[in-house]
């Protein structure tokens, strides 16, 4: 099912994917802002934080927005992330993905960020900025 007229709020600032040995306790630095998200398995500790906190001795993948879906979004819902990412793909604009009990979370590269805006919006949704 296509999801057109999405509403996605974009956070303020910029964020990083950090990779840590899985053995690792979460940093404090990680947790210092409103929106973190953490992921560990056998193999890594996976962190998205606020990039300016990540410190330069860290693996991580910078420079990323954060465009929030509407929600809340019902579990019986399908087709929403590829409602976003497909186009995305199309245009060769890479994205990393989380998803939360309630949301959606699409970041985008800010080299990317203003192309994707615009090719979001040519597919009917709405993006609001919060920041």
């Amino acid at each position: 099912m296509r999801h057109d007229g999405l509403t996605l709020s974009l956070l303020p600032g910029e964020f990083a994917v950090c990779r840590l040995e899985p053995e690792r306790d979460i940093p404090e630095w990680a947790t210092r802002d409103a929106f973190w998200s953490v992921t560990k398995t056998l193999h890594e500790l996976s962190i998205v934080c606020c990039d300016g906190n990540v410190p330069e001795d860290i693996e991580a993948e910078r420079g990323w927005r954060i465009l929030e879906v509407e929600s809340p979004l019902d579990f019986s819902m399908t087709g929403v992330l590829n409602s976003l990412t497909k186009p995305l793909a199309e245009s060769r604009i890479s994205v990393f993905v989380l998803s939360t009990y309630l949301t959606d979370y699409v970041m985008i590269r800010q080299k990317d960020f203003e192309s994707a805006i615009i090719i979001l919006r040519a597919q009917g949704h709405r993006i609001e900025d919060d920041g």
